[in-house]
């Protein structure tokens, strides 16, 4: 039977994350059932932020008092068995500072768990103790659960798993497969061999997105703890052991993150730290938890959000310089694969991203009183200016300026604009030509360099906003999504989307002002705003899909088809003010209607964090990834907008 489309899917369940600021994660779900391939507690990326392994999975663990034996957790087999029954014993969780637990026996003993990781060492640090109960034994059992494979992948039973432990003063050492980094656990509880499967273990988001979702993992051993006695500790570690005090390691380590935690000054500005990351000996910005690596785009969308808006201007400084120094052929690589591949040059958006994220990040710089050092502002003009020469002479991808002074971009095959979908070859939403927002960007880049640098740029950029001004203007209403379809002169495609709203607002300098720009944000707010995101096409349009689910086909078509996007209403928003004066009374009403769903939304799905997608349909179901990088960022921009602390 077909789900009812107001009824929750698994996708909707909250989901923690404990960022280890490598690149690599530990996550899971609030009832401690994993539902992703993805959810673990130790995952090591071996070129950070990419090749990330997941070490250890999980715990199974079990509490024996006098009144028998209980479990603290849970996990679902194919074809749907849950088991044991842990989970239903969960009385309560908090998310801040970090993800805790705490259990209700039948007996009346109650148990705290809590657990976090460290960024710098990406230790994850697990502790249970007794809250209440009656006198009398309490020792609880753990069972680490080991796979040694891509975080993205599936592990199955197999004859090359080594189960053999190393035990050195409190340290038990696991190495399962030769080309993988072992796995430590740090514990003051002791270590009894016992090897054994746990088969057919199933991820339940991973079915509903049609993707492969069973798996078999290893438990090599089991720890024993006597909670009468005194709490229990487990630290979690990639490589070998190093301390010997498991409970002063975890004591030190528990009150140094804490501080660092406080000095964030709220969640929100703490949870945009996950996305800072380390590459090599700079800094760059993950796009989102948990599949994705850095990409070029969503590198220089999130950065204005992220790390300016919230005054972390030296890691700004750092992503940009990094990211400098790959412009090639007048164009920045989009994505690093997890692979280690070489960089992916397709995108014809994301190196103007880079030089709107410039010249926020020189404002902010020099705002903060903290100009940039000369030699860097050179640095980062460079590269800009490298990137506007070659867009005007032309690069990959048919990209180049067209003698209207517009950008041009496109070949058959390749996903080029941020509606980038592509499914076994079949790009969903091409967008061949002149899109729109690549125009607006193009224009602000230009204007950009205009001010900052050179007037050699004055020119084009006069000659883009002309060709502007004559080609995107829609007669029934709004402006074009891409003109010179397909590489024909003269024809348009005016089916409405969100793309138009970044020639109202968005970029440092508007491309579309007066009665122009008011109608634009009307037709976007009339057709296309949810209370989570802009839909990526107008329900009137006879190709909008509702919902984003089923298997990947199916939702690469809806991505880009009627999916709202969360990210979005940043633009949105300062669009939306704009063309009303940036008034307190406007602030006011923009902080109801935009502002407040998404604080809503911090506290379900990636708690902390705001979603990639929604469907475009009420209720507006979150999909895809839970903890997105850009739109955080734009969500904590709005509350800039907003005038409101972050």
């Amino acid at each position: 039977m077909a789900e009812p489309a107001d009824r929750p899917q698994a996708q909707d369940a909250a989901e923690w994350l404990e960022a280890d600021g490598l690149g690599a994660y530990a996550s899971g779900a609030v009832d401690g059932v994993r539902t992703r391939r993805y959810h673990a507690l130790l995952i090591a990326p071996r070129t950070p932020p990419t090749d990330r392994l997941v070490l250890v999975n999980g715990v199974e663990c079990f509490v024996e008092t006098a009144a028998g034996r209980f479990a603290l957790t849970s996990q679902r087999y194919n074809p749907g068995v849950l088991a044991p029954d842990g989970a239903s014993r969960i009385a309560s969780f908090a998310h801040e500072p970090w993800p805790s637990w705490t259990y209700a026996l039948p007996d009346g003993t109650g148990i705290a768990h809590e657990l976090f990781v460290e960024p710098n060492s990406g230790e994850c640090v697990l502790r249970w103790r007794r809250l209440s109960g009656p006198e009398g034994p309490c020792r609880l059992a753990v069972r680490p659960l080991l796979t040694g494979r891509d975080h993205g992948g599936l592990h199955r039973r197999n004859d090359a798993f080594r189960f053999d432990a190393e035990a050195t003063g409190g340290n038990v050492t696991w190495r399962p497969y030769a080309d993988v980094p072992a796995a430590t656990a740090l514990t003051d509880g002791a270590y009894r061999h016992a090897p054994l499967w746990f088969d057919n273990v199933l991820y339940t988001v991973e079915r509903e997105r049609g993707l492969p979702d069973t798996e078999d993992v290893a438990s090599p051993g089991v720890f024993a703890f006597d909670l009468a006695e005194r709490p229990a500790t487990m630290v979690l570690r990639a490589g070998d052991g190093r301390a010997t005090d498991a409970a002063r390691h975890a004591d030190d380590l528990a009150k140094l993150e804490k501080k660092r935690r406080k000095r964030f000054g709220s969640p929100l500005a703490r949870s945009a730290a996950a996305y800072a990351v380390a590459r090599g000996p700079g800094r760059t910005i993950v796009a989102g938890f948990p599949w994705f690596t850095d990409w070029g785009r969503d590198t220089f969308i999130a950065l204005r959000g992220l790390l300016l808006a919230t005054g972390r201007l030296d890691d700004a400084r750092a992503v940009l310089l990094g990211w400098a120094a790959a412009v090639d052929g007048g164009m920045l690589p989009n994505r690093f694969p997890d692979t280690g591949a070489a960089p992916e040059f397709n995108a014809v958006d994301a190196s103007l991203w880079f030089v709107v994220a410039v010249h926020d990040a020189l404002d902010a710089c020099a705002a903060a009183g903290r100009p940039l050092p000369a030699r860097d502002e050179a640095e980062l003009r460079d590269a800009a200016e490298a990137i506007l020469d070659g867009y005007m002479r032309g690069t990959r991808f048919n990209i180049g300026m067209d003698r209207d002074g517009l950008i041009h971009a496109g070949e058959a095959g390749v996903q080029l604009t941020w509606m980038d979908a592509i499914t076994d070859g079949r790009v969903w939403t091409p967008r061949r030509g002149k899109p729109v927002e690549v125009q607006a960007l193009w224009i602000n880049a230009l204007a950009i360099a205009a001010a900052r640098w050179s007037d050699r740029w004055r020119a084009p950029e006069r000659l883009a906003r002309d060709g502007f001004a004559a080609r995107f203007p829609d007669p029934a209403g709004g402006l074009y999504d891409v003109v010179d379809v397909d590489g024909v002169p003269g024809t348009h495609d005016g089916r409405v989307r969100p793309n138009q709203v970044f020639a109202v607002g968005g970029l440092p300098f508007p491309v579309v002002e007066g009665e122009a720009a008011r109608r634009v944000v009307d037709l976007v707010e009339a057709k296309l705003w949810t209370p989570l995101g802009l839909r990526t096409l107008s329900p009137d349009d006879p190709g909008y899909v509702a919902r984003y689910r089923g298997d990947l086909a199916r939702r690469d078509a809806a991505y880009h088809q009627g999916t709202a996007w969360p990210w979005l209403l940043g633009p949105f928003v300062d669009a939306w003010l704009g063309v009303r004066g940036r008034t307190g009374k406007a602030k006011r009403a923009a902080a109801a209607r935009f502002l407040q769903p998404l604080m809503d939304h911090l506290d379900r799905n990636g708690l902390g964090h705001v979603s990639e997608v929604v469907d475009g349909d009420a209720p507006h179901h979150a999909g895809g990834c839970p903890w997105q990088a850009w739109s955080l960022g734009e969500t904590i921009r709005i509350r800039r907008m907003l005038d409101l602390d972050i």
